[in-house]
């Protein structure tokens, strides 16, 4: 039987997240990645937003390299198994690839907020909810 830990990462602060609800005695995780704030410049109003986010989180909250940070957490715990949710980000895939060369890893799907196959550009909210804002209000109208 495996020994999880799980990964929580910006596309999925909800105390609903799959993972958390899958394995709700399991030890988690959420990691600043140092490159991914410098590179997008995320505001310090958005980082406190996700800070009050984690806060009511069940986690362990540390800062550095996401991968390197995860595989530590996961020694720490004698864990054989990272799990976590999917996410689209580019940088989402490279992490997974860097963690499965030293433990298997489970990502489980997220039900998405609005279905929406085309680009959305994920650096700033406000471009992202430009998009999102058309689907998720129309479909609140079909159900009234």
């Amino acid at each position: 039987m495996s020994k999880p830990i799980i990964w929580v990462h910006g596309d999925c602060l909800s105390p609903h997240n799959p993972a958390l609800q899958e394995y709700p005695d399991a030890p988690a995780i959420w990691v600043w990645d140092d490159a991914l704030i410098e590179e997008w410049q995320i505001s310090f109003k958005r980082l406190t937003f996700i800070y009050e986010c984690l806060l009511e989180l069940p986690i362990e909250i540390r800062r550095g390299n996401v991968a390197q940070e995860i595989l530590a957490f996961a020694q720490e715990h004698h864990a054989d198994l990272v799990v976590t949710v999917d996410s689209p980000s580019p940088r989402f895939d490279d992490i997974c690839n860097q963690i499965e060369h030293s433990l298997a890893i489970e990502v489980l799907a997220v039900e998405p907020f609005f279905d929406y196959d085309g680009h959305i550009d994920l650096k700033r909210f406000s471009r992202y909810w430009k998009v999102a804002q058309k689907y998720v209000m129309e479909s609140g109208n079909e159900e009234k």
